[in-house]
């Protein structure tokens, strides 16, 4: 009886996007509303192990993966950025023949390709405070009593007169 070698036509179970416990609790990942989250696995998809830091993704591409409008998808790489979950390591521009170069994107949580730790910017962010405006002062019940020629509150009493 002859045996197989190991792993003879065994079938895997393919590529995967892997979004670690950690990067899920945090309050970066928390904030973010469900297209810039679609967005980041399309990102991370695109990564194969050592491509970290070049990753090209560009906006019609995004806009085909995510199945939306691809002016729709700007805004949400700007979130990712801000949250700290992506990094633009290059620009996009107009290349030498005219034709568009897109952004070479790093994902925080990884290494990059030329040996830079992961920067994991994600973790330190924290949600914008809304500045305090001066709160309108409160409504008094003796707001409609008149006032008098200085300017104080005159308290009157409406008297009702029979009829004569």
């Amino acid at each position: 009886m002859t045996r197989r070698p190991y792993k003879h036509h065994k079938k895997g179970a393919g590529r995967h996007v892997q979004l670690s416990e950690y990067l899920q609790a945090t309050a970066a990942w928390a904030d973010l509303k469900p297209g810039p989250r679609a967005l980041y696995i399309a990102v991370k998809r695109r990564f194969n192990g050592s491509n970290n830091g070049r990753i090209v993704l560009s906006h019609r591409e995004a806009a085909l993966a995510l199945n939306v409008h691809r002016n729709t998808v700007g805004p949400y790489f700007q979130e990712l950025i801000e949250h700290g979950f992506i990094r633009v390591i290059q620009g996009p521009y107009l290349g030498p023949e005219g034709i568009g170069k897109s952004a070479l994107l790093a994902l925080t949580e990884l290494p990059t390709h030329d040996g830079h730790s992961a920067t994991r910017d994600f973790l330190g962010w924290t949600k914008p405070k809304k500045p305090r405006t001066n709160s309108v002062s409160g409504r008094h019940k003796n707001q409609d009593v008149p006032l008098n020629s200085g300017g104080k509150r005159v308290n009157t009493v409406l008297k009702i007169v029979p009829p004569t």
